[in-house]
């Protein structure tokens, strides 16, 4: 794909390619959140996307998971150029293809670990019995089989953090992204939740962390630095089982706007 951002090895397909992709907000005058930003993530990698409050960081997680449309540029989630698809088959690939973990969890208090992570297949077409046989599949791969019929209510941060991380991956997606999945919990938990995603990793999930911790991005093999809209650096480390590269988004910096929402 020659539009693409240029690649290193190239043993390991490419699950999200972003090329030259700029997002723009308003008209009067236009606030320019994303300015061009091209890089690779590959099947297998462990990534880190840090910056500050305000860098776009948030911005790129929209445009990344597909919950917004570029205003100009390529996104591509597993070969699919998604600015081909109308909003219902857009629906299906990010149902298909994309996990989010959030640091608010975003569980439903009433109903089980369970059932949490079994709505992570509402959408993917798979019956009730074998939603939730993955469900339990998936809470035994993050350390909870003994706490499936568990409310949130009753767990620890950790435990709900582990919950909506086995929710992200119960529908074997190509990619999965979390956003400050360590945000909302202390240094000992967050430590446990890092080295859960290493240990997801090396069992084959591919993971984009977007932080601002750089104390978290630095415990992961390959971190991309932005600001201002801008990849200002990309380190290109190969975490042993993708391929890390990337290509730094060049120009003029600018102020962010405040549809970053602070992140």
């Amino acid at each position: 794909m020659d539009d693409a951002a240029p690649g290193g090895d190239g043993g390991a397909p490419p699950v999200l390619e972003l090329a030259a992709v700029t997002k723009t907000y308003g008209e009067d005058p236009p606030v320019s959140a994303l300015r061009g930003v091209s890089f690779t993530v590959r099947k297998g990698e462990l990534v880190a996307i840090v910056g500050p409050s305000g860098s776009g960081k948030t911005t790129l997680l929209h445009v990344m998971g597909t919950l917004e449309r570029p205003s100009d540029g390529i996104v591509r989630i597993g070969g699919v150029d998604v600015a081909g698809l109308d909003d219902r088959r857009l629906a299906a690939l990010r149902a298909r293809s994309i996990g989010f973990v959030f640091q608010q969890f975003f569980l439903h208090e009433y109903s089980t670990a369970l059932d949490n992570v079994a709505d992570g297949l509402l959408y993917a077409g798979v019956d009730i019995t074998e939603r939730r046989e993955r469900a339990a599949r998936a809470l035994e791969r993050v350390g909870l089989g003994h706490r499936t019929n568990f409310r949130p209510g009753k767990m620890s941060g950790g435990e709900r953090q582990r919950v909506a991380i086995a929710r992200a991956l119960v529908g074997r997606p190509a990619i999965v992204l979390a956003d400050e999945p360590t945000g909302n919990l202390d240094s000992a938990t967050g430590a446990s939740i890092v080295e859960l995603l290493h240990e997801l990793n090396a069992d084959g999930a591919t993971i984009l962390v977007i932080t601002h911790d750089n104390g978290l991005a630095n415990r992961l093999p390959r971190q991309v630095h932005v600001l201002d809209g801008l990849i200002l650096s990309d380190s290109g480390q190969n975490d042993g089982g993708g391929s890390a590269n990337g290509a730094g988004a060049n120009g003029a910096h600018g102020s962010e706007g405040s549809k970053e929402g602070g992140s």
